[in-house]
């Protein structure tokens, strides 16, 4: 696709085309182009939103789950207490648990940490 071709298509999306939308996430997606994704999920939309945590979750973006968490959104914050877990990052896990996330703190406690 040609920088043209993607101009027209995001022209296509901000006036309202569901379809051009459509397209560009999935292009975004394809191309892990996480600042696309960022973006559109930025404008409220939900696609967006799932792909983008699941292209950070592979690849094991916490930093990126943890400001998609912090914005509250519980699949961020779901991904990212699987992830702190897998990695035993132990304060990633603590800052949620401090915040009141209660897998977060089952997590610790399974993992012998008080």
């Amino acid at each position: 696709m040609t920088d043209s071709d993607l101009s027209a298509l995001r022209q296509r999306a901000e006036s309202g085309d569901e379809t051009a939308v459509d397209e560009l996430i999935e292009l975004a997606t394809e191309q892990g182009d996480l600042s696309e994704l960022r973006r559109l999920a930025e404008q409220g939309n939900s696609t967006a939103t799932d792909q983008l945590i699941e292209l950070v979750t592979e690849q094991g973006d916490l930093s990126e789950l943890r400001r998609l968490s912090d914005q509250g959104n519980a699949t961020a914050t779901d991904q990212l207490i699987e992830l702190a877990t897998e990695q035993e990052d132990l304060g990633g896990l603590r800052r949620l648990a401090d915040r009141g996330n209660i897998t977060a703190a089952e997590q610790l406690a399974e993992l012998g940490v008080e």
